[in-house]
């Protein structure tokens, strides 16, 4: 194991243990959901590995995988959502963590088929103005990396896999980590409200639309860092 890859293989393994003991990825003695971090100065990342129990991992197991797919460390293979992983980091200057769980909130959403609005102001931030729905594929299919590229330009940090789970970006882990959270909270509110048979109130257009801004301008300067020269 390359000591450089370490700290990125560290920050994975912790997310991800957190993730599953903390019920995001659906069950707890499963291995859905997959967590990466794109490695700075190169074309790689730090992914979890496939079908591995979380609480057997060592930072020596999650995967460094190239933009061309090829394993450069690891001894088991990488996540079959790798290339949902890749279409994300090649279609998103500005995304330097990927996180994707089977949080339940989020995936009652993933089966109605409904995005969700912009119902916080602090989520309008974070996630986008809108939690949009990825149209359905089958897991770790070539489609459905696709599906996930035909959304990105939206810029938005959130959204829901149709019929599967849901996605969280972020320039960071950290905030991709607690764009987790906070797009379940969100479902969360939204469901409850539903429920409540009322009006559903969203953020003032002209806030929305600032708040875009701003979030936008961050990620025109996180993507000027991984920008080519």
């Amino acid at each position: 194991m390359e000591e450089k890859y370490l700290a990125y293989q560290k920050q994975v393994l912790e997310c991800t243990c957190w993730l599953s003991e903390h019920g995001y990825f659906g069950t707890l003695r499963g291995t859905g959901g997959n967590v990466s971090v794109r490695i700075p100065g190169e074309n790689a990342f730090a992914i979890t590995p496939s079908t591995i129990p979380y609480d057997r991992l060592t930072p020596a197991d999650i995967c460094i995988v190239d933009f061309d797919s090829v394993q450069i460390e690891g001894d088991y293979p990488p996540s079959v959502e790798a290339g949902m992983h890749l279409a994300v980091y090649q279609n998103r200057l500005d995304v330097n963590a990927v996180v994707h769980t089977h949080q339940l909130k989020a995936s009652a959403f993933a089966l109605l088929n409904r995005p969700i609005p912009a119902l916080f102001d602090e989520v309008v931030m974070s996630l986008g103005h809108v939690v949009e729905i990825i149209p359905y594929a089958l897991s770790g299919s070539p489609e459905l990396a696709e599906n996930v590229a035909g959304k990105l330009e939206n810029g938005s940090n959130g959204y829901i896999i149709q019929n599967h789970g849901a996605l969280c970006l972020g320039t960071t882990l950290d905030k991709a980590w607690l764009n987790v959270e906070l797009l379940e909270k969100t479902a969360q509110t939204y469901m409850d409200a539903l429920s409540a048979g009322g009006n559903i109130t969203v953020i003032p257009k002209d806030i929305e639309e600032l708040l875009v801004l701003i979030r936008q301008d961050a990620q025109k300067k996180e993507a000027a860092k991984n920008r080519p020269e």
